[in-house]
């Protein structure tokens, strides 16, 4: 349950980090400054384009070879890592939910006088949100799996927790219950994510 506790904070961390970071990439992706929507394409192709575990090993191993000033501790290192590599993943996601939206609805919004936030906040976001939350569903599964990963920098999570109760014991009843505790986690996000599709349903 310690090793559970870790692999929750992670996930959680993550998610707080990454999405709102995601929009932030996904409307520079849009932005009309050539140099701003060049250097995040170039972040969004490295970070979809190598795999989370060398980023993880990169960030933790490689970066004080580079500095000796940015030395991070296993956890610090691990929450940078996984919130770097899923804003990309996040960003991709909120772009295409973004260019989807037909560009006659802001001038409709203009015509009825509303302002640029509230033409984001009352018609906009909500269309957004219904396109994106499959695609967003799908990837809060995969981080809960993907959470695993940190076990390579020495990190106590839910898979290096039941390696070590297997190791001791010579049994495979600990991995038998990470098993169970993923499926758990991935069975409530599943019901979570599937109210609230059905909650944003009334746009179709």
């Amino acid at each position: 349950m310690a090793g559970a506790k870790l692999t929750l904070e992670v996930f959680c961390w993550t998610l707080v980090g990454s999405v709102p970071l995601g929009l932030v990439v996904a409307l520079g992706l849009m932005s009309r400054f050539k140099v701003v929507k060049g250097i995040l394409r170039f972040y969004v192709w490295l970070m979809r384009g190598t795999p989370l575990l060398l980023q993880l090993i990169f960030v933790f191993y490689g970066l004080p070879i580079l500095a000796s000033w940015l030395i991070l501790p296993r956890y610090e290192a691990a929450l940078v890592a996984f919130i770097l590599n899923y804003t990309a993943y996040f960003a991709e996601i909120f772009r295409g939910g973004l260019q989807s939206i037909d560009k006659g609805q802001y001038e409709s919004a203009r015509v009825l006088r509303l302002t640029y936030w509230q033409t984001i906040r009352k018609i906009i976001a909500p269309q957004v949100v219904k396109i994106v939350l499959p695609s967003i569903g799908n990837e809060i599964i995969n981080l809960v799996k993907d959470s695993s990963l940190v076990y390579v920098i020495g990190l106590g999570d839910l898979l290096r927790a039941g390696n070590i109760a297997t190791a001791r014991d010579v049994t495979l009843v600990p991995l038998i219950m990470v098993g169970i505790i993923y499926l758990m986690m991935t069975a409530i996000l599943t019901f979570i994510l599937g109210k609230l599709e059905n909650h944003y349903s009334y746009w179709k």
